[in-house]
């Protein structure tokens, strides 16, 4: 096996993970951008889920990330695209399960190229990110019908919930301040 071959094929690898580390690190800011908006309008469970999401999202960036450090490579800091801010909330929804829909998509051709390249690790990251980014697209796409067939009587429903995801998420802080 000719070594600069390997380094190439480890390189294309590399190379689509911090692809699709950018857009997990868009996607955790433009839900929590979103997570403050519904909260700000009293859509707090909505609030709550958008936020799950985009911890879900944070653990995607983290693990292209471990990979990419495994790999021999810098993970990349930069997000992929503008965040969209002050969303109406009958836009969020639809927004998001595009989103969503585009990254499973993309996703699927970055799997290839871990197939390609002889990168089985990378292939079952993709593989569980996929499957995860799935469950989003539905929430999303469940959200934007309902809001589309129910409106306002769907929304008033929602409004006044709370938003808060209590210690789910355990945090620095939360787990005692690295005591």
């Amino acid at each position: 096996m000719n070594k600069s071959d390997k380094d190439a094929r480890r390189q294309n690898v590399i190379e689509v993970l911090n692809k699709a580390r950018s857009m997990e690190l868009h996607a955790i800011t433009q839900y929590m951008n979103q997570h403050y908006g519904l909260d700000d309008m009293d859509y707090g469970e909505l609030a709550k889920q958008v936020k799950l999401i985009a911890l879900d999202e944070m653990r995607h960036a983290e693990m292209f990330a471990e990979r990419i450090k495994e790999l021999g490579g810098e993970p990349t800091a930069e997000q992929c695209c503008p965040v969209e801010r002050k969303q109406p909330v009958k836009r969020i929804f639809p927004f998001d399960a595009n989103q969503e829909d585009d990254t499973i998509d993309q996703y699927n051709q970055f799997l290839i190229v871990c197939r390609e390249n002889g990168d089985s690790v990378s292939q079952k990251i993709f593989e569980t990110v996929i499957e995860e980014e799935q469950l989003h697209y539905n929430y999303f796409d469940a959200i934007a019908g309902h809001i589309e067939k129910l409106g306002d009587v769907y929304l008033s429903k929602i409004a006044g919930t709370p938003a808060s995801t209590g210690l789910a998420s355990q945090g620095f802080a939360v787990t005692g301040g690295g005591e």
